[in-house]
């Protein structure tokens, strides 16, 4: 790429940034936009803890120092403590999220390597925290790997969608030095060969690259070579370690692991019986002290004999050679493993392990008769989490998520509680009010099989459960009540505002009724012109007591508060006597948008009127006749253009609303309608 030439040749020009420059962090980090005149204050609002952390992202797992972690947990880098168990956090300068992070050879710098429309890498110093370098112009909208040389001295960047960008930087001076797009599909990972500094090697969708900077007449460029597959299937490739030779050895989709060279698979290695080396994709390799360890997303860590497979050559015309590994450990069942770190102190070194499944590891791998069993650090949701709810009396919170497992958390304490497991994923939850029970310990969920669970959380010791005062890590859950209303995932749960019903949305569109009490016994079920997404009862304020049904197709529907009656068991449960209220929001954005569009038009006549008059008298001040041919215009045909009048065919998806006053309610709407609150 000329482009990058000039630019490497005019950093011996440019002024250099001294060792001992560092940014401002409040002035870079991301801010809360606040409305002009609201008086609100910037910190209303701060972090207080997280629980999160962002457990399926690739290499998100790193060590500053051998008691320090460091990931990413959605829009914050997460620096945690592991002896004090205290978090620091540090915020995107887009506030659009984080693509990736990494560690300086040295660990007095790490990369923190953003989302958001031509996004930045930021450098920190470990342990000020200080902002030290900022990165730009390396892709277009996120980047998706970042990795260090061994010297410390170089850090390669590469894009996700649209560009793909691999980029060369000399971080210490924020200049790019080469750049080269590096495949036209998802590239997981960029590393350095840690032998020769002038080698890279990229990864992805359907394919591996071998790069080198190679010295030509017009100067240094990245020049890539394709891996050709040849009789091996074509495979993603998630992980992979160059070795000292210049070969380098991935991993495939089924789990066995392929031996490169020259940019050609010189043999596939399976285990005895043509078993794969892993049970699915290998997502990292590490060499360490004359052995290679892989990862897997089966749970498993290997760990192969180096020369052997350095060595390794097919003995038929199949292409692949069987051999065993050393040793191994089964971390856990459920586990996938990410991407491992070790500790670079002590005798007895141990591993960070990353666990998509929703945790971080503690392992040793010594493979020794005093061997410690892998322990469970850390837990959190493996993916998104649908439904969160406080404890209307204490300071507990639920969650609930697809992984299928629910959570319970002390946020005053900043403990997690409780994980518990069920057959089916979790989207929604709401916890019971304190007219239903005041201790504050009973919470309703619903599940994507369109079963509800009345649980309770107590002190399994028998004492009463102490919130923020560390005497809560015996809470436990008990289920008091389990019942199938729906035939799709739940998604709304809604208690009345007195506590005597509690209301079941899904996606079935159906809301079912059940009279609370000891037991929750079914009153009935009323159908609906959509999806459920949201319920809303109507607060004390309003003389009648009404459900506000929320549909995902745009329909808002208002229905009494049946009575809370014990329905016949030989019935069908429809209720069919209620008089439901049915609203269709019409869009009048245009009309809106066309209404501001007048203003404007007439404030621009308006001014423009008044430069007139005021040329006008200027002339005859002057004694300048003025005719009508000679005044300025007032109206631009082509500026003052009206927009047209739309309605959108399907009426805007509703997002969420909330009852005002009575025979009010708030709507907000996605799609066309989005950014606009309708009453």
């Amino acid at each position: 790429n000329p482009e990058g030439d000039e630019e490497e040749e005019e950093v011996e020009e440019t002024e250099k940034i001294p060792d001992d420059f560092f940014y401002d962090y409040d002035s870079i980090c991301s801010q809360p936009y606040i409305s002009p005149g609201s008086g609100i204050p910037s910190r209303v609002l701060h972090l207080l803890h997280s629980f999160g952390y962002d457990c399926t992202r690739r290499a998100n797992l790193h060590l500053l120092d051998d008691q320090t972690l460091l990931y990413i947990a959605g829009t914050v880098a997460i620096i945690l403590g592991l002896k004090t168990q205290e978090q620091q956090y540090l915020r995107s300068s887009s506030g659009q999220g984080i693509g990736a992070v990494a560690v300086h050879p040295s660990r007095h710098y790490f990369a923190v390597a953003e989302k958001g429309h031509k996004p930045n890498i930021l450098l920190y110093e470990f342990p000020s925290l200080k902002p030290y370098r900022i990165l730009r112009g390396g892709t277009e909208e996120a980047y998706a790997f970042v990795d260090f040389n061994m010297s410390g001295s170089l850090l390669a960047s590469v894009g996700s969608s649209p560009d793909y960008m691999l980029t060369i930087w000399d971080w210490r001076q924020e200049k790019i030095m080469l750049r080269s797009k590096a495949f036209s599909q998802d590239v997981f990972q960029v590393t350095f060969s840690p032998e020769n500094e002038e080698q890279l090697t990229t990864c992805g969708t359907g394919h591996i690259r071998f790069w080198k900077m190679a010295r030509t007449f017009t100067g240094l460029k990245l020049q890539g070579e394709i891996g050709r597959f040849g009789k091996t299937s074509l495979t993603d490739i998630e992980g992979y370690v160059a070795l000292p030779d210049g070969k380098v050895i991935s991993g495939s989709e089924w789990g066995d692991l392929l031996l490169w060279e020259g940019g050609l698979i010189k043999v596939e290695i399976c285990r005895r019986g043509r078993r794969p080396c892993h049970q699915g994709p290998i997502n990292q390799f590490v060499l360490d002290e004359g052995e290679l360890i892989t990862i897997g997303t089966d749970g498993f860590v290997r760990v192969w004999d180096f020369e052997t497979l350095d060595t390794a050559d097919s003995v038929d015309d199949t292409g692949l050679l069987e051999m065993e590994p050393m040793n191994e450990l089964q971390v856990g069942k459920n586990v996938n493993l990410r991407y491992m770190v070790k500790t670079l102190e002590g005798d007895s070194p141990v591993w960070f392990a990353q666990d998509a499944g929703g945790g971080i590891w503690k392992l040793d791998l010594s493979f020794s008769n005093i061997t410690q069993d892998p322990e469970c650090l850390f837990s959190f949701h493996s993916g998104k989490i649908q439904a969160l709810d406080a404890s209307p009396s204490t300071y507990l919170m639920a969650t609930t998520s697809l992984d299928r497992s629910l959570r319970i958390y002390d946020f005053v304490g900043k403990t997690p509680l409780v994980d518990m497991k069920f057959k089916q994923g979790g989207t929604a939850l709401t916890w019971a009010p304190r007219m239903v029970n005041p201790k504050g310990g009973l919470f309703a969920v619903g599940f994507e099989d369109g079963v509800v669970r009345i649980l309770e959380v107590y002190n399994s010791t028998g004492l009463r459960l102490l919130v923020g005062r560390g005497g809560t890590h015996d809470a436990a859950v008990n289920l008091r009540q389990a019942f199938k209303p729906h035939n799709g995932p739940v998604t709304a749960l809604a208690y009345e505002r007195n506590g005597e019903i509690l209301a079941t949305g899904s996606t079935d569109r159906t809301v079912f009724f059940f009279a609370v009490g000891d037991s929750y016994e079914p009153i009935g079920f009323v159908r609906l012109p959509g999806p459920v997404r949201e319920l809303h009862w109507s607060p004390p304020s309003h003389e009648q007591s009404t459900l506000l049904v929320l549909c995902e197709n745009g329909f808002a529907v208002q229905i009494p508060s049946p009575a809370a009656e014990k329905m016949d068991p030989e019935s069908t449960y429809e209720i069919s006597n209620l008089p439901l209220s049915y609203f269709r929001f019409t869009s009048i954005k245009s009309k809106i948008e066309r209404e501001e569009q007048l203003e404007r038009i007439k404030k621009k006549r308006e001014q423009k009127q008044k430069e007139r008059d005021a040329w006008i008298r200027e002339q005859k001040e002057r004694g300048v006749e003025v005719l009508e041919e000679d005044l300025p215009p007032i109206i631009d045909d082509e500026e003052d253009k009206l927009p047209e009048l739309y309605v959108p065919e399907e009426p805007s998806p509703i997002l969420c609303g909330f009852y005002a006053g009575p025979g009010k309610f708030w709507l907000s709407l996605d799609g066309y309608d989005s950014g606009f609150l309708n009453l």
